[in-house]
């Protein structure tokens, strides 16, 4: 059995998308995630509309050692796998019988903590006969905001987000941008060649001693500080291309560390995490900027700017990509915060897009480390 404290059960009805009145002919998807450190299982219907998501958070276990442990995330999953999917289906009212999809993680991820995840949405397909999604983890993130997305207009609207879109996928472990013109068709614009954005705002907040996980807390308390107190590189701004490095900010961050002599007070740290982060937030504006510009963009001609992925909660990130989509004459859309983090309505959602277009897993699939979004 697993922790009570640490489930997190979601009422998504006021964020689901746009609704169809008479949904009783609508497929109902089961999600599972399990690809890091969120046992996570969801239901959720062809008409956009979230049934039941439940997301066992495994924070508390890893926060000791400041980043996730592999091993310890698998053993976590393996508890709480069993109690998310039967909670999940009570809180939805629905038996096993009353699913139509089933769709789980495939990878990339942790691959000890996708097996459990896979395995187990494996074990329900075969026993009760029903198709089985499965579904890539980054591609989870790249649909979720056609599930439920805020637009610029602060309204949910889920049909504002229309293919082709030009996607900013940002989390702990990806910073890439991609044109996603359709189900399983996304095309790289630019990538980090080193670290994730995620992973940069988790390495300074160790630094400095914030906790974990850093983002959320480096945002906070960038609000409060000043951003030119201190001078952060830009990588690879105003550089030919539309890659990203990240790494050359953390190494800055521990020269300027190692080098301080002020006493490390609330206004140091305040100010030293909003500069670090106007850093980011000008790599990020920059590099997208150019993504714009290039003859793959500018023929598709996407109308949605849209970010995804953890990092897409980040405050600053949000408020810079939805001011340059204004001045591009698009959309912005992100999804809500709780669909950001890895969660398992978007692995359900995803599961939905993917049988529409006839991707139903026919033979055996070995779950994948690295699997790329190119490969779809």
């Amino acid at each position: 059995m697993i922790n009570d404290e640490k489930l997190i059960r979601i009422n998504m009805g006021a964020m689901s998308g746009d609704t169809v009145a008479d949904d009783a002919h609508a497929t109902l998807c089961l999600g599972i995630e399990s690809s890091c450190d969120e046992t996570s299982a969801a239901i959720v219907d062809s008409n956009r509309n979230i049934l039941s998501h439940i997301i066992y958070s495994q924070i508390p276990e890893h926060r000791k050692y400041g980043g996730v442990v592999p091993e310890l995330a698998a053993r976590a999953h393996i508890l709480a796998i069993d109690d998310v999917i039967n909670q999940t289906l009570n809180l939805a009212g629905k038996s096993i019988s009353d699913i139509d999809i089933i769709a789980a993680t495939a990878g990339p991820g942790l691959i000890g903590g996708v097996l459990v995840g896979w395995m187990a949405a494996t074990a329900i397909a075969q026993a009760t006969h029903k198709p089985l999604v499965a579904v890539n983890h980054l591609e989870g993130h790249a649909l979720v905001p056609r599930l439920s997305a805020a637009v610029a207009s602060g309204t949910w609207n889920s049909n504002s987000v229309e293919f082709p879109y030009l996607l900013m996928l940002a989390s702990g472990g990806h910073c890439q941008i991609l044109l996603v013109r359709g189900v399983g068709q996304y095309e790289l614009i630019g990538q980090t060649i080193d670290d994730s954005a995620g992973e940069a705002f988790d390495k300074i907040a160790k630094m400095l001693g914030l906790g974990y996980p850093g983002g959320p807390i480096i945002d906070k308390r960038a609000k409060l500080g000043d951003a030119t107190r201190f001078h952060f590189p830009r990588p690879l701004c105003n550089t030919p291309g539309c890659d990203f490095s990240f790494s050359g900010i953390k190494t800055a961050a521990r020269v300027m560390l190692d080098k301080n002599t002020e006493p490390v007070d609330d206004a140091f740290i305040n100010d030293f995490c909003a500069s670090f982060q106007a850093a980011v937030v000008d790599c990020i504006v920059n590099r997208l900027e150019h993504a714009l510009g290039t003859d793959a963009v500018k023929s598709a001609m996407p109308k949605t700017l849209v970010v995804a992925g953890g990092v897409a909660k980040n405050s600053a990130i949000r408020a810079a990509m939805e001011k340059l989509a204004a001045e591009n004459g698009m959309f912005f859309a992100a999804p809500p915060m709780s669909l950001c983090t890895d969660n398992g309505a978007m692995i359900a959602w995803a599961g939905i897009e993917n049988w529409r277009v006839g991707k139903i897993v026919t033979e055996p699939v070995a779950p994948r480390p690295r699997w790329p979004l190119t490969e779809l």
